[in-house]
């Protein structure tokens, strides 16, 4: 029986963790968000890792905002950087695993071949470069760390592209979407079930990278949104990067290389388009 803390619980990949968590009734969980435990507070977290006896502590919990993260620098530095040496310490003070969510933004995404665990991070944001002194601090502080680098994360929870693309579909005749920015989206569900994987096997301390098969542009994700939604009314048309100004520059290839993932933990990772149907059906629902 092994004690799990799912912190960011209220998030995408928090609230995934949480359904998932019904299928895995070996496993006792405690999901907490802010207002239950704040990750910035480090006596807090030491003392919630203690009471509670937590064996592995998954952190869902992040600044996410990239374009807003640009002035935000405080705030977003506690949150991805600060709090996950908090959390790491913990989790190897009770001799535990930890499980660090990172992100495709660590990489400037100029070049043209998917990313592999050994490739050199050189994030190019704000959120980039927190997420990736994350990694160093968890990497640091506990031995047993495992970091989970993913991209274009959405589900049926919170606030994400999916729902805003079948939004703006419905309301608009017309909708311009980048397609000079590749990737791989990545159902939120498919992710936890590979972390729940890699509790199942016991964590092998690492970098990772994960996220669904297959590759295509913001465009073309908006594209099979629509199709899959039943959305006809709405012209959609493809932008260049530079017609959609940001205050933080994107990555424009960030297609993540699987094999490790697969390989280590034994897991099959589904084709995005089968994913966002599973999704967009639940959405329906």
């Amino acid at each position: 029986m092994k004690n799990i803390l799912v912190t960011g619980a209220n998030g995408q990949l928090g609230n995934e963790m949480r359904v998932l968590s019904a299928e895995h009734k070996e496993y006792t969980c405690f999901f907490t968000d802010v207002a239950e435990l704040d990750i910035c507070d480090e006596r807090a977290v030491a003392a919630f890792v203690k009471e509670h006896d937590i064996h592995v502590i998954v952190n869902c919990a992040a600044y996410t905002a990239v374009d807003k993260a640009e002035e935000d620098i405080e705030l977003c530095t506690r949150l991805n950087e600060t709090a996950v040496g908090y959390l790491a310490k913990a989790a190897e003070a009770n001799g535990g695993e930890f499980i660090q969510i990172s992100t495709d933004y660590v990489f400037d995404g100029t070049r043209h071949l998917p990313y592999g665990e050994e490739d050199i991070p050189c994030p190019n944001s704000v959120y980039g470069r927190t997420k990736l002194a994350g990694e160093t601090n968890a990497l640091e502080h506990c031995k047993k760390t495992m970091i989970i680098r993913t991209a274009w994360l959405y589900s049926t929870f919170g606030n994400n592209f999916v729902k805003t693309m079948i939004r703006l579909g419905r309301e608009r005749e017309s909708l311009g979407v980048v397609f000079d920015q590749i990737g791989t989206p990545t159902y939120a569900r498919d992710l936890a079930r590979a972390i729940f994987a890699a509790i199942h096997k016991g964590v092998v301390p690492g970098l990772y990278h994960f996220s669904d098969e297959g590759v295509c542009s913001w465009y073309d994700f908006t594209k099979a949104i629509h199709r899959i939604a039943g959305i006809t009314t709405c012209k959609v048309s493809p932008l260049h990067t530079d017609e959609y100004p940001a205050k933080a520059p994107r990555p424009h290839y960030s297609v993540l290389d699987k094999t490790k993932i697969k390989t280590t933990y034994g897991i099959e990772i589904p084709h995005w388009e089968e994913s966002l149907e599973a999704c967009i059906k639940e959405l329906n629902a």
